[in-house]
């Protein structure tokens, strides 16, 4: 049975079987006797997106990877980054260390921080991402044309990606066939992507898709 460890785009955890390209965390949010959530959804601000493979590295998801034999870090996955960055994470220093320079670099060209830090950007995000309290805000079909590629909105639970003036449904196992922007008219949306990754987005930040968005 599939472990409750794999994010949608408003951040919620659930148990399905598709794993996806990134992994993450947002600290130690399991018991590893049981390999289920405690009640909490984080444990720090510091939400971050992990590549699969690293060094050779091996866990256990959900069960006891510190010294010690402690729980560490609970294993997150996500689709794609696209699908982790709406839910509010942003890259690792540790395992992504060039993709986190240029997200905070280009954050810092964004709110005009000259020697931009991720803890600024962990404490914006932390306002804005669904999962941790934030609002989404409402758009229309007209507001999608000024969001750039890889932002994310809502009809209710269905979840759309923006790319290349199209939308793409999202689900576990991927993106469905591209569609016009006019397949939502007279719909009030929700849009996902925190505020504080649009900036990072309009500023050339470039995030990885799933193969099927290519599709």
């Amino acid at each position: 049975m599939p472990l409750q460890n794999r994010v949608d785009p408003f951040g919620a955890i659930h148990a399905v079987p598709e794993r996806g390209l990134f992994t993450g965390n947002r600290g130690i949010l399991h018991d590893p006797e049981t390999k289920t959530l405690l009640k909490k959804r984080w444990a720090l601000q510091a939400w971050i997106i992990c590549v699969c493979q690293f060094r050779n590295v091996r866990r256990e998801p959900m069960s006891r990877n510190r010294k010690g034999g402690k729980a560490g870090w609970t294993e997150l996955f996500f689709l794609d980054e696209v699908t982790a960055l709406a839910a509010g994470h942003r890259p690792c220093f540790f395992c992504q260390r060039e993709r986190a320079k240029d997200f905070v670099g280009r954050f810092g060209e964004a709110f005009g921080f000259a020697e931009p830090r991720a803890p600024q950007v962990d404490k914006r995000l932390h306002k804005e991402r669904l999962a941790s309290g934030g609002r989404p805000p409402g758009v229309t079909v007209e507001d999608l044309a000024d969001l750039p590629d890889g932002a994310m909105v809502a009809d209710g639970s269905t979840v759309y990606a923006l790319r290349s003036g199209k939308t793409l449904r999202w689900s576990f196992a991927g993106y469905g066939p591209p569609a016009d922007f006019g397949l939502l008219n007279g719909r009030t949306l929700s849009l996902l992507t925190p505020a504080t990754t649009l900036a990072v987005l309009r500023h050339g930040f470039r995030p990885v898709w799933h193969p099927t968005a290519e599709a």
